[in-house]
């Protein structure tokens, strides 16, 4: 078993997403980063925190605050591979309003 501090780390790598010249990128990674804190915050709301171990109104003031920034830094270290399917998207989108025109 790990250390308790050391980070959560994937499994596999997710699939590397491909370079554009604007920032479709950073918003497809943006998308991702608030998608994770989202279903962490619904996690951790499932969580029974017990008197032992529980930090009280203060905890409950900043959990909100505690999944947004593990979303960031899922999305930091590679995610859960949903910024490049979003990505794809964008650029598909974005091509077929170019050829409708």
């Amino acid at each position: 078993m790990g250390d308790i501090s050391s980070p959560v780390l994937a499994t596999r790598p997710a699939p590397q997403m491909p370079k554009p010249a604007n920032d479709k990128a950073a918003t497809a990674r943006e998308f991702e980063a608030v998608f994770v804190g989202q279903i962490t915050k619904m996690m951790m709301e499932t969580v029974d925190a017990g008197d032992e171990f529980s930090g009280g109104h203060g905890e409950e003031m900043f959990r909100g605050v505690l999944a947004e920034q593990m979303g960031n830094e899922i999305a930091k270290r590679g995610g859960i591979g949903l910024a490049p399917a979003v990505l794809a998207q964008m650029i598909r989108m974005q091509e077929g309003a170019a050829n409708a025109r």
